[in-house]
C-alpha cells in the first residue's frame, strides 16, 4: 500500500504534517524544560499541548463540513500552504527566541490540524476497500506515531546542539514537504454535494455532536478514542518532567524516552493490523484497555520514590541498570497498549459512518476527543502546578484505565 498511488501521498503528507507540529511542540517544551523557562515554568508544557489541541474543539465541525462538501484532496492542498504561512511565524519565533511568538504559531497550527483532522482517517473508506482499512488505519497511526518519534528526536538534537538557525530552518521544510505531498493525494469527488456550510462554529458543533448519539455504536468509538489520545497528553505531558526531576535525564534522555513511547505506539498499532488479518475486529481494543492500566501503575511503581542526582544522567547510565531496563520495558508497555487498543476502534467506526457524513462523523469525535484532550492537559498541569509527582500521576492513569477497560468491555459492541 505504501507503493501505491492512490494511499502513499496520503500517507506522506499526514507524516510531514504531524512531524511539523510535534517537532514544534516538543522543541517548545525542551526550551521551557531546559533553556528560556525556569523550575516554576513545568506547568507550560502541558499547557502549550493544549494550545495546539483546543481548536480542534471547536473547528472540526467546520473541518468535517467542508472535507464533506468539497473533494478532500483540494482541501488538503490549501489547508498545507495555510500550515507553510504559520511556520513562518514559528521560525520567527524561534529566531528571536520568543515563548509568546511560538506559543501564538502553535495556536495557529492547531486549527490548521483541526480542519485537516476530518480528512486524515475520513479519506480513506475512499482510496481503500474495506478489508484494507485496519491496514491502512495502522499506517496512518503509524506514521503519525513515527512522526511524533522523529520529530522529538529531532527537536531534542537540536535544542541540545544546534542552534535557533536551525529550528527556524526544520520549521519551515516539513510544512513544504506536506504540502508537495498533498499535490498528489487522488480526488475524491464531493461526497455531499448539496451541503451547506455552516460558517457559525457552534451550531456546527452543536450539530454534529447531537448527530453522534443517532448510531449506538460510533458513540462508543467516539469514546473509546477520546481516552486513547486524552491518556496519550497526560503521557507526553509527564514523560519529561519524570525524565528530567525524577531519573536526573538530560534531554538525550527525554528525547529517547519519547521515542521508546512512540515506537510502543507504532508496534502495537501494526500488531492490531496483523491480528485483525482484514477483519474488524474490536477483541484487541479490550485487551489493549486492560494493558494500559497494568502498565501505567507499573511505571508509576517503578519510578516511585526515586530522587535525581545533581547532574543530569545519560540514557546508558539510566537504562544500564535493572531499574532503568524495568522503567524502560513499562514505558514500551504502556505504548504498545495504546496502538493496540486504537487501531480497531478507528476502522470500525469507518466502516459504521455513511460516506455522505463520515468526515463529520471523524469531525464530531474530533471535538469530543480535542475537548477530553484539552481537559486531561489542563489537569494535569494544575496537578504538577500544585506538586504532584510525575510517578503519582502515572498511577493516577493506570487505576483510571482499569475503570475505562471496564467499561469498554461492558459497552462494546457484540460485533463489528
Amino acid at each position: 500500500m505504501l507503493l501505491t498511488r492512490r494511499f502513499a501521498p496520503l500517507f506522506h503528507c499526514q507524516f510531514f504534517a504531524a512531524f511539523s507540529d510535534n517537532f514544534l511542540l516538543n522543541a517548545l517544551a525542551l526550551l521551557i524544560l531546559f533553556e528560556l523557562g525556569g523550575p516554576e515554568d513545568v506547568a507550560l508544557i502541558p499547557l502549550a499541548t493544549g494550545v495546539l489541541i483546543a481548536p480542534s474543539f471547536f473547528l472540526s465541525a467546520l473541518g468535517g463540513e467542508l472535507a464533506d462538501r468539497f473533494d478532500m484532496a483540494t482541501v488538503a492542498r490549501r489547508l498545507r500552504i495555510a500550515a507553510i504561512c504559520v511556520a513562518a511565524l514559528a521560525a520567527f519565533g524561534f529566531i528571536v527566541q520568543s515563548l509568546t511568538i511560538l506559543f501564538v504559531a502553535l495556536l495557529i497550527f492547531g486549527v490548521v490540524a483541526a480542519l485537516f483532522g476530518p480528512i486524515r482517517y475520513g479519506i480513506l473508506p475512499h482510496i481503500l476497500v474495506s478489508s484494507e482499512l485496519p491496514v491502512g488505519n495502522a499506517l496512518v497511526e503509524g506514521s503519525t506515531i513515527i512522526a511524533v518519534l522523529l520529530g522529538t528526536i529531532l527537536a531534542g538534537l537540536v535544542v541540545a546542539y544546534g542552534n535557533s538557525g536551525w529550528l527556524a530552518a526544520l520549521v519551515m521544510a516539513f510544512p513544504l514537504a506536506s504540502w508537495g505531498a498533498s499535490l498528489f493525494i487522488p480526488r475524491t469527488g464531493e461526497s455531499a454535494p448539496g451541503l451547506v456550510i455552516r460558517w457559525n462554529i457552534f451550531t456546527s458543533t452543536l450539530d454534529i455532536m447531537i448527530h453522534l448519539r443517532d448510531d449506538r455504536r460510533i458513540a462508543w468509538g467516539a469514546w473509546a478514542t477520546c481516552w486513547f489520545w486524552a491518556a496519550g497528553v497526560v503521557v507526553f505531558a509527564v514523560l519529561p518532567p519524570l525524565v528530567k526531576n525524577v531519573l536526573g535525564g538530560t534531554e538525550i534522555a527525554v528525547t529517547v524516552c519519547l521515542a521508546i513511547f512512540s515506537i510502543g505506539i507504532a508496534a502495537g498499532s501494526g500488531l492490531a493490523a496483523w491480528l485483525a488479518a482484514g477483519r474488524i475486529t474490536l477483541l484487541p481494543t479490550v485487551v489493549g484497555a486492560a494493558l494500559i492500566g497494568v502498565f501505567a501503575i507499573d511505571l508509576g511503581w517503578a519510578t516511585w520514590g526515586l530522587a535525581a542526582p545533581a547532574e543530569g544522567r545519560s540514557v546508558g547510565a539510566i537504562f544500564t541498570s535493572v531499574q532503568g531496563i524495568h522503567i524502560g520495558i513499562a514505558l514500551a508497555g504502556l505504548a504498545m497498549s495504546g496502538g493496540l487498543f486504537i487501531v480497531p476502534v478507528l476502522a470500525a467506526v469507518q466502516s459504521w459512518a455513511g460516506a455522505d457524513r463520515r468526515a463529520r462523523v471523524i469531525a464530531a469525535i474530533n471535538v469530543l476527543t480535542a475537548a477530553l484532550m484539552a481537559g486531561a492537559a489542563l489537569l494535569t498541569a494544575v496537578l504538577q502546578a500544585f506538586g504532584v509527582t510525575p510517578p503519582v500521576l502515572f498511577i493516577v492513569l493506570g487505576i483510571a484505565g482499569f475503570f475505562v477497560a471496564i467499561v469498554i468491555g461492558r459497552t462494546m459492541p457484540a460485533t463489528a
